[in-house]
């Protein structure tokens, strides 16, 4: 597949844009991994901040591979995946883009941290605001990696788990159609969710097969590819990398002074311990591979398949990481509607699966 024209016509008023002009020093990347930095190098030498020292290199260890590759998948995205195949599939306001959001959430292998840079870039490439909402929920808990882990913990019962998130991410996804269409979300190139065809002629097979008999494989093409792939990639990390930073501090200042005793005990199979479940994954929860032993944790103790599950799931839907990049890059809207449309969904499930499972 050769390369296409690259286009960088940066919108001078969108604040997501990577700007040339900016100086490194006043890059947000820059000031809060300065200060992340500084905090973790303290807790080293100051014994009453230890815990979070051990905490936070815990959640380095444990993410540094997803996210990474979150930021690489990106990365290929921007160089190698022409404009036109996403406006084609994502980029409508019906039902089966939804599906098709869904599908390829499923398909992706970053954790849900990893996933936001693969979701920014789509975004990017004319993805509408309803499929990115559904590709997001799809994600995380329902990817490859993360299914074979849950059934690794749950057994049978994680096609439940998964069922269900793929649920939650169809209604919602569908839900914020309509929005779209009311023009209660901000929608990404239309007005109140009505189509502008797109590329309606456009084969993305031929397209295909067209880049491939034209490529040459050359030293100068590879060194290309490498280096527009890893522009992408540092495009990609400048924008989202210091929400990440400042999710792991939260998660980590959370997880190093609140003693995991105290999870089990108010976690019970109740409405008062899905509520209070509810509030814990909010401020606790960092990555998928990371929450799903404490979630399995939660169900191994209390018996609470219901509270396992919001604690998955709402870890994904309020997490302020993910809904501070759609606040910043797509708009407070669809931000804000995000948890409205999720919580309640999520907690119906939850208080089914404890009444009945």
């Amino acid at each position: 597949m050769i390369r296409r024209k690259k286009q960088q016509n940066h919108d001078p008023n969108c604040t997501s844009c990577c700007h040339k002009a900016t100086k490194w020093y006043k890059e947000r990347l820059f000031i809060i991994g300065t200060a992340v930095t500084a905090l973790f190098i303290l807790s080293y030498f100051i014994a009453e901040l230890n815990p979070f020292y051990v905490s936070f290199k815990f959640y380095i260890i444990l993410m540094w591979i997803p996210i990474s590759l979150g930021f690489l998948v990106g990365g290929i995205i921007d160089y190698f995946i022409p404009k036109e195949y996403i406006e084609k599939y994502l980029s409508r306001h019906n039902v089966k883009t939804i599906i098709y959001a869904m599908l390829f959430g499923f398909l992706m292998t970053a954790c849900c941290h990893g996933i936001l840079a693969i979701a920014i870039e789509l975004y990017k490439k004319g993805a509408s605001t309803s499929a990115i909402v559904a590709f997001l929920l799809a994600s995380p808990w329902a990817n490859l990696p993360i299914t074979i882990l849950l059934f690794g913990f749950f057994g049978s019962k994680a096609l439940i788990i998964i069922g269900s998130s793929l649920l939650i991410s169809f209604t919602t996804g569908v839900t914020f159609l309509q929005l779209e269409k009311r023009g209660l979300v901000e929608c990404n190139k239309c007005e109140k969710g009505e189509d502008t065809p797109i590329h309606t002629d456009f084969s993305i097979k031929d397209d295909i097969k067209k880049r491939i008999k034209n490529y040459e494989v050359t030293t100068n093409n590879l060194s290309k590819a490498l280096k527009g792939t890893l522009s992408g990639s540092w495009s990609l990390t400048k924008m989202i990398m210091w929400w990440i930073l400042i999710g792991m501090t939260f998660a980590a200042l959370a997880d190093a002074f609140i003693p995991s005793h105290i999870f089990i005990t108010y976690m019970g199979p109740t409405l008062t311990g899905l509520l209070i479940t509810l509030f814990l994954a909010t401020i606790i929860e960092v990555c998928s591979e990371g929450s799903s032993p404490l979630a399995f944790e939660i169900y191994n103790k209390t018996g609470a398949l219901g509270n396992s599950f919001t604690f998955l799931m709402a870890g994904v839907a309020t997490d302020y990481t993910e809904i501070g990049l759609i606040w910043h890059n797509i708009g407070k809207k669809a931000a804000l509607w995000i948890p409205i449309l999720t919580i309640p969904q999520i907690l119906i499930l939850s208080y089914i699966f404890n009444a009945f499972l």
